[in-house]
């Protein structure tokens, strides 16, 4: 299909959308699918990974200010607009060709009270000393068109995500790419929080991690007492990321 100029403005990956068996598929430029939505349920989260970013409902019930480093197809965004309405959700996203995109394709509402997403560059929010110790949650996913591996992936990046959360504050974030870039990510994470925990892959070599500011008491009955009512209430998966927190406990134990 022709590149839209609505969504192809020069600088920029073009955003392009497919659709295949009732799902409408976000790429840059590229074969690669950065993000989607089911036609029939808008706003549910499409894909798995996407949903274990939201691993965070574990441990913070209600939490009033949650940024997102990077829109895709505007998901996570989505749900945790619609989720928490106590909370205010900020996105960081580089591409004016997403946002734009999003807000035609993939049901992004306007910027309210509640929602800010603006056109901007991750490494710039999470350097903002105005911003430092405020967020409850940090959710970052980002990729360029190659989808090669995360965009910012240095211990200062990770440094200035720590530094963004308020006390017990969580980040999730989506590790993806070449082999190598995993123990590359996982040192620079450990470097800046109280603990980290990786989640098995789950398909095309995405793995998610949750990193915590202060490190938390694990109790897993009580996680999956959450997970549980999770499942109730959002239809997410959550039993599965309380196994697979239990996996990596237990792989790496000292």
């Amino acid at each position: 299909m022709p590149l839209d100029p609505r969504f192809s403005q020069p600088g920029h990956p073009p955003a392009t959308i497919t659709e295949f068996e009732g799902v409408r598929s976000l790429h840059l430029g590229t074969s690669w699918v950065q993000g989607a939505m089911r036609l029939a349920r808008p706003d549910a989260i499409e894909l798995e990974y996407v949903q274990m970013m939201m691993m965070w409902m574990l441990f913070i019930e209600r939490p009033r200010r949650i940024a997102q480093l990077g829109l895709g197809s505007a998901a996570l965004t989505k749900f945790c607009w619609q989720r928490f309405p106590e909370a205010r959700v900020e996105v960081a996203e580089l591409n004016p060709n997403v946002i734009a995109i999003c807000h035609e394709y993939f049901g992004l509402p306007p910027n309210d009270a509640r929602l800010d997403v603006r056109e901007m560059d991750a490494l710039d929010f999470v350097m903002d000393a105005r911003r430092h110790g405020t967020l409850d949650v940090l959710q970052v996913d980002l990729y360029d068109e190659q989808a090669r591996g995360p965009v910012l992936d240095t211990p200062e990046f990770y440094q200035a995500c720590a530094d963004c959360l308020a006390p017990g504050g969580i980040m999730t974030a989506n590790v993806f790419g070449d082999f190598s870039n995993y123990d590359k990510n996982l040192q620079a994470m450990e470097g800046a929080f109280d603990a980290v925990v990786w989640l098995p892959e789950v398909h095309d070599a995405n793995i998610v991690v949750i990193a915590f500011k202060d490190a938390p008491q694990i109790d897993f009955a009580v996680l999956y007492e959450r997970a549980a009512e999770i499942k109730r209430r959002t239809n997410l998966s959550a039993k599965a990321w309380v196994n697979g927190m239990k996996e990596w406990m237990r792989d790496h134990q000292d």
